[in-house]
């Protein structure tokens, strides 16, 4: 259901809080009253019949959780290509959730997020999902020929797996939520498995410097992940996302590095991957993150036939 289909909701207000970035009626539903008048410049009385009929619309209840552990069992695994990294991820990254990589430039994020989009074409009995991928790109990574490199090492046919792969590049902050807007369309019309955004942060750190942004980037990045999470959930998509890192200068000791976006994007994506660079082609692997499995790392390999253990 589009926001446009509340009957609380005139065409002009509904344009205005999509431009404001509340796309999806659980948003609304969450939402405060007085965010909605601020982005709709609409009366508070309006505003709250606007989050009522939201909450209507989708239900916000209790559930049980032998009805959430039901819906558990539909969760659909993505092989990354290596079984060493597929293991300690429990199987594979999963769908319904946000799944992040962090790491130095060179650590393989982008490579990563190429061979998602092939592995998502493969037969389940191979790792994959028979789906297919929208990747958003923020920093001019995504490369078809590296696709045809790795769908050719799979046995696939490298045309038909670029026809199953929807790619667009964002430009500003604003132009990256609209696209992820947009996926809602796609996914009504084609088997969308997966989406990566490569990468989350570059351009919320371009567009927001210094301090005095900070608040107002951490709230957009906030909902943008949300927004995320929505396409995720309802959609059964597996959401891959890269994140650039920044050097801490008042480390001493241990790693200097951490991710951008600080405490917002750590609480709000579900699973964390630490990519370092190692020796020749190796990486390592880190989870750092999860709701279910410990800290564990492994070794891959990027090669030019793609990820490997």
């Amino acid at each position: 259901m589009e926001i446009e289909e509340l009957q609380s909701l005139s065409p002009s207000v509904a344009e205005k809080l999509r431009a404001a970035g509340f796309s999806t009626i659980s948003q609304l539903a969450t939402a405060t009253a007085t965010e909605l008048m601020h982005a709709a410049e609409i009366s508070m009385r309006s505003a709250i019949k606007i989050i009522n009929s939201a909450r209507d619309a989708i239900k916000l209840d209790y559930q049980l959780a032998s009805e959430l552990y039901e819906r558990r069992k539909n969760i659909d695994r993505l092989t990354t290509g290596s079984t060493a990294l597929d293991k300690i991820l429990g199987g594979g990254l999963e769908s319904g959730s946000v799944t992040e990589v962090f790491g130095e430039f060179g650590s393989g994020k982008s490579q990563l997020a190429h061979q998602l989009c092939v592995n998502v074409q493969l037969p389940r009995e191979r790792g994959g999902l028979e789906g297919n991928a929208i990747y958003i790109d923020t920093e001019g990574t995504f490369r078809p020929e590296r696709i045809v490199q790795m769908a050719s090492a799979l046995g696939l046919d490298p045309a038909g797996v670029l026809e199953k792969i929807h790619a667009a590049r964002a430009l500003t902050t604003d132009h990256q939520i609209l696209l992820v807007e947009r996926i809602g369309e796609i996914c009504r019309k084609e088997p969308v498995r997966l989406l990566v955004v490569d990468s989350v942060s570059a351009l919320f750190r371009t567009e927001f410097c210094g301090r005095g942004t900070l608040a107002e980037r951490q709230q957009k990045l906030g909902r943008h992940i949300a927004a995320l999470h929505n396409i995720a959930e309802r959609h059964n998509v597996v959401v891959f996302v890269t994140n650039q890192v920044q050097a801490r200068p008042d480390v001493m000791f241990g790693d200097p590095t951490r991710p951008v976006g600080g405490h917002v994007l750590g609480h709000a994506v579900t699973v964390r991957i630490y990519l370092k660079k190692a020796k020749d082609d190796a990486r390592i692997a880190k989870l750092v993150d999860h709701p279910c499995l410990p800290p564990e790392s492994t070794t891959i390999r990027i090669t030019p036939e793609g990820i490997r253990d």
